[in-house]
Formats: C-alpha cells, structure tokens, sequence
C-alpha cells in the first residue's frame, strides 16, 4: 500500500539578498551588532534540512515489524499488507523455560512494532513479550509500540469482589515499566482500559471487518443482541451500522465462566439474531443466550466475536449449539479443532492493523478506520 510523502520537517526558505533599503547611510549593507539581537540571529539561523518519509514502507529504513510466537501467522500477514519482511530475531527457551531473545539486526533509532496477542499460555507471552520490549529499549530503538490484538487479564479491570487484583491496570504498568512508548489493540473487554496506561494508546474496533461480512449475508428481519448489560454499546455500535434493532439478554453470573441468562429484553420473535460479543471463552454464555432467544421465538441465531478464545469445552458446545455460524477474527490463532468445524467462520483483521500502523507511522489520523 502507498503513501504519500509526508514532511516531517519544515521547508526550507528562499534566503532573501540585502537591497537598498538595508543599506547604512554609508552605502554600505547593515549588519547585525556584536552578539546581535534574537531576532537578527533568527534571520541570519539556516532552517534545518528537509527529511521526508518513504513513499512506501519496504523503502522506509526507520521502520521494523517484528514477531513474537504467540501469533506469527498473523504478524506475517500484516507484514504482506504493507509491504515489509518481519525483523530477523532469535526467541528461544532455556531448559527450565526460561525466555531467550536476542534481536539479529540494527533498530538504533527506529520506529520498531511488536506484534504479540497475549493469548494462551497468557503469562508466557505477556513474558515474551517484556522481554522483547526490552531488548528494543536496550538496543536504543527510537520508539516502541506493542500491537496487541487481544489483551490478556482485561476482564479484570475493576473490584468487583472483595480482595481481588485488577490485573489489567497491573499489566498496563508492566508493559511501560518494561518500555512501551505506545500500544494498539483490538476490541478492548472494557474502554476504560485504555485510561489505565501513562502512553498513547490507540484502541481499534474489529467491527468494519464483521459488519461488511453480515452485510454479505443480508440476513432477513435481522435483530442484534448484546448477551449482556456490559456489551451494550459494543452492540448499539454494530446495529447502527447494521442497521438493525437491539435486544439485550439480562444475564447473572453465578461464578468465573458461569452465568445463568434470566430473559431477553426487546422483541425477537420471528427474527433473526444476531449475537455481538467481543470474546467467547468456553461458550457458556453464549449457548445459553441462544437457547434463551429460541425459547423468545427467534427463526435462527448467528454469532460473532473479536476474540476467539475457545476454552475447555467450547468448540463441542457450539457444535452442538443450535446455531447456524460463529465468525471470529484471527487476534487468536484458531484452534485446529476449531477450524475442522463447519459452524466457525474464521475472518482476518490483518489489513486492518496493518492499515493503523501505517498510520501511526506516518503521524497520520488512526480515528477513520473505525468506519
């Protein structure tokens, strides 16, 4: 993908020559006087060389992307989208487990991306993705930004319970202590999140990607449904480009991955659902807010997700669900299991990202991709 030349430096100025009316009475051409004055020194002072970004990012030697092992399938592909290789590193392990990475080429003073979804094993890859950070900081890489498609402990953001940690304001930390200069991620459990770090955080949505494939569908009598009270907004934002009406299931839950639905708010009846989430763990919820909108009288229900996390029992859960299709972005490899299965649609948001770091890049605006 091409980009324009942006400058990033101020143009330079036509010198203008002494003419008579800077001549002294002498005849002779004004001069500054000894030390001269701010102004005469601003005149006199060269402005400073032009430098400008490559048109396109294969030619741009103040630009890397690099890899950790959590979803490298991924890295790859947004790498073909805007036109580099991925950075040469070295990521092993020591016997006991230990993390060992060791970067294999120069990034002094480059504008480094690290793509790392910190998916399961979670703690592994946050590890990884620290000690990468690291190396970059310590090989004096200009400026340091974490993409990171699913965010690990971002369903601990508050305390909702007596004596528990908010582990995703602890990770937030961990990764600037580390030497983050900026983070992009994908659908956020909770916005508020983004509040939780001192540097720049740019929050992308995987909607555009998920409302042009149910356009495609064009589903009759369609009906959006928020499983929950918490993913209201998310799913008022995707029937609005839908251009659908919203029901919410009232759900309670009861433990961690258990929730008992109580009754469906708004009018299915004879609709076609449509389930917005932003992750499905072990299906648990979503099972049941199918079962409870077939018992409200909705034709069929189809599901969508950001983050296919698919624990434990849930891909047999879905496969014995009565719905018709789950698609899911590929934040999170995909199970081999997963993708054996008929009922779940796998769609990528490489293009996406690889749009946005383009445009982080560039300094250009991240804010038009959200259509």
């Amino acid at each position: 993908m091409e980009v324009g030349t942006v400058t990033v430096a101020a143009e330079d100025k036509q010198q203008q020559q002494p003419g008579a009316e800077d001549q002294g009475k002498d005849g002779a051409p004004k001069g500054p006087t000894p030390g001269g004055t701010p102004e005469s020194k601003a005149k006199d002072a060269k402005p400073a060389p032009e430098r400008k970004r490559a048109r396109n990012l294969s030619e741009d030697k103040r630009f890397k992307l690099f890899s950790g092992t959590a979803n490298r399938p991924l890295a790859e592909e947004i790498a073909r989208h805007i036109g580099v290789q991925l950075g040469d590193a070295k990521m092993q392990r020591f016997a006991d487990g230990e993390v060992y990475f060791q970067l294999l080429e120069n990034v002094r003073g480059v504008d480094v991306f690290v793509v790392q979804p910190t998916c399961y094993p979670v703690d592994q890859h946050l590890v990884e993705l620290f000690i990468m950070i690291d190396a970059l900081k310590r090989a004096s890489a200009a400026r340091i930004t974490v993409v990171v498609p699913y965010y690990g402990y971002a369903r601990q953001d508050r305390k909702d319970r007596p004596r528990v940690a908010i582990s995703a304001k602890l990770v937030a930390d961990l990764l600037t202590t580390a030497g983050a200069n900026r983070a992009l991620f994908v659908d956020l459990h909770a916005a508020q999140i983004q509040g939780f770090f001192n540097i720049p955080v740019d929050h992308m949505f995987a909607s555009p990607v998920l409302v042009s494939h149910f356009r495609s569908l064009a589903l009759p009598n369609l009906i959006v449904v928020s499983p929950d009270a918490g993913g209201v907004e998310r799913a008022r934002h995707f029937a609005q480009k839908m251009g659908a009406p919203l029901a919410i299931v009232d759900k309670r839950r009861t433990d961690m991955n258990v929730a008992e639905v109580m009754h469906v708010v708004g009018d299915v009846n004879g609709k076609t659902c449509l389930i917005i989430d932003d992750i499905i763990d072990t299906a648990g919820t979503l099972v049941k807010t199918v079962d409870a909108l077939h018992g409200a009288g909705a034709i069929s229900v189809y599901a969508c997700a950001s983050h296919a996390v698919l624990s434990g029992p849930a891909i047999d859960r879905i496969a014995a669900s009565r719905l018709e299709q789950v698609v899911v972005t590929d934040t999170i490899p995909l199970r081999e299991q997963a993708q054996k299965l008929p009922k779940i649609k796998l769609l990528s948001i490489a293009g996406l990202l690889g749009a946005a770091i383009e445009s982080i890049h560039m300094e250009t605006s991240v804010s038009t991709l959200f259509s």
